[in-house]
């Protein structure tokens, strides 16, 4: 059983290896987030600092939304803005636009294949058996 503190409140819970928020937490963030999203679905050419006032839920949380995916900016709106992490490129959801992902997910690829060419060939048992019979023959 793992346990962590609470990111929003501090409060000990238990680790589900998903959630970083106790309970009461994550139940409150679903609540504020169905909130916004219905609020933006009524009204989806809001700027990010009125839906946070209608709603009463924080900028940084709509934000969050956001870059988690969970909400994604519809059509051209310049009232919410959100840029790549990478490039500053404009992108309607996530942290990074289409081209820096590929980008970032080519490099991962290319380090795991580079990985694998590092890694020391395996040597079989019949040569591992030979050394060994070499090493007692020395003694």
């Amino acid at each position: 059983m793992k346990v962590r503190n609470c990111k929003e409140c501090g409060k000990l819970f238990q680790y589900d290896g998903i959630s970083k928020l106790c309970y009461r937490c994550r139940k409150k963030d679903d609540e504020d987030f169905r909130k916004v999203k219905e609020y933006l679905y009524e009204n989806p050419k809001e700027t990010i600092t009125v839906v946070s006032e209608e709603t009463q839920v924080p900028e940084d949380k709509i934000l969050r939304y956001l870059r988690e995916g969970k909400l994604e900016i519809v059509g051209e709106n310049p009232g919410i803005l959100l840029d790549c992490e990478s490039c500053g490129k404009s992108i309607r959801t996530g942290r990074y636009c289409e081209q820096c992902a590929r980008a970032l997910e080519r490099g991962f690829k290319g380090d795991g294949e580079r990985e694998k060419e590092r890694k020391p060939q395996e040597r079989s048992t019949r040569e591992r058996m030979h050394i060994a019979q070499m090493k007692n023959k020395r003694k």
